[in-house]
């Protein structure tokens, strides 16, 4: 199979309509439809369904179109990353962290500064995201190595080390009842009728159900916290960039997170091997 058409077939799997899908990847539905024609003979499987309802997947379909996105994904980062390579070739060496913006922030710091002081090191690009993100950003190739977090963060596929692992606590309104208290369950704190959890968007961009408000980093967290809008189970690492108005209370039957560095198996930069080497040694 060409990239191509997987591309093509991609676009009618997600538009669900030849119409559409020509006009999304700018050519005529004529030789799209011949494409995907073509494409399910050669596989010897149906993909799509076709009736004067519109277009369904098969379940075949369905398989190819997880598979086409992954195998895109990797052709999109295997020419990032070799960008990347012509660039240190050329005398411009960088190398690209990714890192969930508002957490691990002293981990980062010291991780930054210790690499600095190797031999050979290069120049970092520091890409903060949000939660949720440093994974699809290290998949795709945006991102050579980055900072994730165990159990919330995918890990499959990726060489890891792990570097540090702490407990949870409540971010409540520091006027809250129960901000004064030594630690609360999590039963109690998911509990709370005044103060629900967020709801955090999933990798596709939706939202889960939920009474929770709908949030997408650190700083509309922490602002609906102090408004007294919603509280927050988060890594205890977050205590010092607490602003004035919110407390951090422990919630020790809460699940430990692990922050891990991560990079692709496949991966030969010395740039990343000293950047794993320093944050194992810190």
């Amino acid at each position: 199979m060409e990239t191509r058409e997987l591309r093509y077939f991609v676009a009618v799997a997600e538009e669900l309509h030849f119409g559409r899908a020509a006009e999304r990847l700018g050519i005529a539905q004529p030789p799209l439809s011949r494409a995907i024609g073509g494409l399910e003979r050669r596989l010897g499987a149906l993909l799509l369904e076709r009736g004067s309802r519109g277009v369904t997947l098969t379940e075949a379909g369905a398989v190819l179109l997880r598979e086409a996105r992954a195998a895109l994904d990797a052709v999109e980062a295997a020419e990032r990353r070799t960008r990347r390579a012509a660039l240190t070739v050329a005398g411009q060496p960088t190398v690209v962290l990714a890192a969930k913006a508002g957490a691990s922030g002293e981990l980062l710091a010291k991780l930054l500064d210790a690499y600095a002081a190797e031999p050979g090191a290069v120049a970092v690009d520091v890409l903060l995201c949000g939660p949720g993100e440093q994974a699809g950003v290290l998949r795709d190739g945006r991102a050579d190595v980055a900072l994730l977090h165990r159990p919330f963060d995918d890990l499959a596929g990726f060489d890891t080390e792990d570097l540090h692992t702490e407990g949870q606590v409540a971010v409540l309104p520091a006027g809250h009842p129960l901000a004064t208290r030594p630690h609360l369950s999590l039963a109690e704190v998911t509990a709370l009728p005044d103060l629900p959890l967020p709801r955090w968007p999933r990798p596709d961009g939706t939202f889960p159900d939920g009474p929770g408000p709908k949030v997408r980093d650190h700083t509309q967290l922490t602002q609906l916290i102090a408004l007294g809008r919603a509280c927050a189970i988060v890594p205890e690492a977050i205590r010092p960039s607490l602003h004035e108005g919110l407390t951090a209370v422990p919630v020790p039957d809460s699940p430990r997170v692990t922050t891990v560095i991560a990079w692709p198996p496949h991966s030969r930069s010395t740039a990343v091997a000293g950047l794993v080497r320093a944050a194992t040694a810190l």
